[in-house]
């Protein structure tokens, strides 16, 4: 004996309507095959589940337990499609998401709460590493997107999608001179001592911030180093240095430490935030939340694709 889906519904719909000729309505069948229907089931599960009375049935106790159960049987298979189709249209299921330390304050965050608003069955785990790290890790398939900073190598059988554009800000401690000036001129940093990424951490920051300094004139004086923004600012706060760091770290809220922006046109005053996936094709996860990301500019604003 087959426990049909149709067998079922009509099981569940007799149990509501007591009645063969307005439960064969509602199914669109005609009372015959109705009856005939559920005597097999009867027959088949040796148990009566209706007893029949002159104007219409009654449900006995083992009929009110199998119309409950088949009711809960109904209503998952009809979960079970709905969630395989919205895992389908990205709107449900596992995403595994990279990102770099430095968008871990502020874009990331206004990422997770677009996410959860607009697709809350959808869970993201997330891991941070640096950019080589994330990119070895699409190429493995261990990660489905990852969120970097440009340049960034190896991407060459990926798909980079430019975000948006952020710009590097001073940070000074809260009684320096300099806070005085609403913006800086780079040049204006030549004899100031520095806090810099130590030697591997932080790469794609710590070449720009080489770069923006020599074409400004001068090569940075370090008195602090460490391998992550929290580190750097902790020289700040301390009143030992100052720092070029994305504006993000705006959020961070580190008592001691004010921000200013810089004044010029370098483009390495300017760091472009993308998202990295596969080439193959992303899946439909990895499609709303790339739409979603559209959303989620930084302080800079978009970047167009190239």
């Amino acid at each position: 004996m087959e426990l049909t889906q149709r067998l079922l519904e009509q099981v569940v719909v007799l149990a509501e309507e007591q009645h063969f000729g307005r439960a064969a309505e509602r199914l669109a069948i005609r009372q015959p095959p109705l009856s005939q229907a559920i005597q097999r089931l009867e027959r088949g599960l040796r148990v009566s589940l209706f007893e029949r009375l002159p104007r219409g049935v009654r449900l006995t106790p083992a009929g009110r337990a199998f119309a409950e159960d088949a009711r809960r049987l109904l209503e998952a298979q009809t979960a079970a499609v709905d969630r395989a189709r919205r895992i389908a249209a990205g709107d449900e299921g596992e995403l595994r998401l990279g990102f770099i330390s430095s968008l871990g304050y502020d874009f990331l965050p206004r990422l997770l709460r677009r996410t959860h608003a607009a697709l809350p069955g959808l869970r993201l785990h997330l891991g941070q590493h640096p950019s080589v790290e994330l990119i070895d890790r699409l190429r493995a398939g261990t990660l489905d997107l990852a969120l970097v900073r440009l340049p960034v190598t190896g991407t060459e059988q990926l798909t980079v999608r430019r975000i948006g554009v952020e710009r590097l800000v001073v940070a000074l401690p809260e009684d320096h001179p300099l806070t005085a000036a609403p913006r800086l001129d780079l040049p204006e940093l030549a004899g100031e001592p520095f806090a810099l990424p130590k030697p591997g951490a932080l790469p794609g920051l710590s070449e720009q911030i080489a770069l923006a300094c020599a074409q400004a004139g001068f090569t940075p004086r370090p008195v602090g180093r460490a391998d992550d923004l929290p580190g750097l600012l902790s020289h700040v706060a301390a009143g030992l240095c100052l720092a070029l760091a994305p504006e993000q770290v705006r959020t961070l809220g580190i008592p001691g430490v004010v921000h200013r922006p810089l004044h010029g046109a370098s483009p390495y005053l300017e760091t472009t935030i993308a998202a990295v996936h596969r080439a193959d094709g992303p899946d439909a996860a990895v499609r709303q939340v790339l739409e979603l990301l559209d959303g989620c500019h930084p302080p800079g604003g978009p970047a167009t694709d190239g």
